[in-house]
């Protein structure tokens, strides 16, 4: 290895590990840049569509930001409205609620809440109020020290703010100069070696692609069926229940499992029987038999290609590291890192240490 070489591997690895460190000491900063070029990788097919059909790419950037501002708020009015209106027919049946929850409550639980009774229940239930009532401003001192110690940092505050009230400014200026910001980093790429540098990141880009688009339209996809079926089947909060599990199926899943556990406990609540938790958990298995055997495969396909006992190995190391941002991350990351070894476990195959004898 020559002198150059050496100098070039050794300031490449200065440069990694600065902004690995500036990265990782300036998350505040550089998050919403993250999320507006997530957001940047998602919108990018759709503004290379309309360049290819002769439209301008900053008209196209434009026409794109107002169809997806207009998807984003008429799904927001129809939710806001739609749990609204749940919301009230919740309220309407709590009395009724409470009285399930009384009957099913096991009477050693009752003896020892001292809640033998429907109304010693819901004498109970005044107290827990009239308590929390009163110490509502104890609760309010915690918050404003929170909030004082907030504001002793407003610089921070205000860095903080601006940065996600800019995403939008990035998102353009990252949608806009995408073909040049991947030219610009190929220039840097030696020629001997940019047939593979553009063979691994289409496969890179395969494999991303396949998880965020996809993962996401099977997400819309299955937060429809949940709620449709839950709605059919009588369940308060049905919307709201069905979204939310079709939201979190981006973490594998961590959705099926919550949205389980919500409509069985509102069906529970609310009709006092068996049949209807039983309906819950039987479309819960159809949706995700649909998931499993069309859904996922038609859409995401097979680019990413992970092990499910891979998959949930990642996610417990993601979520063990980073939290609920390390688990969003997990199974990405762990597909492209599958890339890479991909490629080692045939170098290592095609080579005489492995082929000799």
């Amino acid at each position: 290895m020559s002198i150059n070489t050496k100098i070039l591997l050794g300031v490449a690895f200065l440069l990694f590990t600065g902004t690995t460190a500036l990265l990782y000491f300036s998350s505040d900063v550089f998050l919403p840049l993250f999320i507006a070029f997530a957001l940047a990788y998602i919108l990018n097919p759709a503004v290379e569509f309309m360049e290819r059909r002769g439209i301008k790419r900053s008209y196209g950037i434009i026409a794109v930001f107002c169809l997806a501002i207009i998807l984003c708020g008429g799904f927001a009015v129809f939710f806001a409205v739609s749990i609204t209106g749940e919301f009230s027919n919740m309220q309407l049946n709590l009395p009724a609620y409470v009285q399930h929850l009384y009957e099913i409550t096991p009477a050693a639980v009752k003896e020892y809440l001292g809640v033998e009774t429907p109304d010693k229940l819901f004498l109970r239930v005044n107290e827990l109020l009239q308590q929390a009532r009163s110490a509502a401003p104890d609760l309010l001192k915690p918050l404003l020290l929170m909030l004082q110690k907030a504001l002793t940092s407003t610089l921070g505050v205000i860095l903080a703010l601006l940065g996600y009230l800019i995403i939008p400014v990035y998102l353009f200026y990252l949608l806009f100069d995408l073909p040049q910001l991947k030219a610009f980093i190929e220039s840097y790429i030696p020629e001997r070696f940019c047939p593979v540098y553009r063979k691994k990141l289409s496969e890179v880009d395969a494999v991303l692609s396949g998880f965020v688009r996809g993962q996401l339209s099977v997400c819309a996809i299955l937060a429809l069926l949940y709620s449709a079926g839950l709605y059919l089947i009588g369940i308060d909060l049905a919307i709201a229940i069905g979204t939310l599990a079709g939201i979190t199926f981006i973490i594998p899943y961590v959705g099926t499992i919550l949205g389980i556990g919500l409509s069985v406990a509102m069906a529970l609540l609310k009709f006092n029987d068996i049949i209807h938790p039983l309906l819950c958990l039987g479309w819960f298995g159809l949706v995700q038999l649909l998931e499993g055997t069309v859904i996922t495969p038609k859409i995401v396909g097979d680019t990413v290609g992970l092990h499910p006992l891979v998959a949930i190995v990642a996610l417990l190391i993601g979520g063990q590291l980073f939290g609920i941002f390390g688990m969003l991350l997990a199974v990405p990351v762990t597909a492209v890192l599958q890339v890479f070894l991909n490629s080692l476990a045939e170098f290592y195959r095609t080579s005489e240490f492995y082929r000799e004898g």
